[in-house]
């Protein structure tokens, strides 16, 4: 298994809130987009993949209108 560093955004949807609530995580896993999928369990989703940079891996999840951001870096 890899071992990543996960940075998730969450857009904070609050009227005049430009902040976001950001976490910060490190995770072994084979797959991000999975680790995501897991995460988000029993959701509605729709996820999306981006592929910046050699070891790094950002996926978009849309559950109800709010999309977070997972931004996986290898370590």
């Amino acid at each position: 298994m890899k071992a990543y560093e996960v940075v998730r955004e969450i857009p904070n949807l609050c009227a005049n809130n430009q902040m976001r609530d950001v976490f910060f995580d490190e995770v072994e896993t084979d797959d991000p987009v999975e680790y995501v999928r897991g995460m988000m369990a029993g959701k509605s989703v729709e996820i999306t993949v981006d592929y910046p940079a050699p070891g790094r891996v950002t996926v978009y999840a849309n559950s109800a209108g709010t999309v977070q951001k997972f931004l996986f870096t290898e370590l």
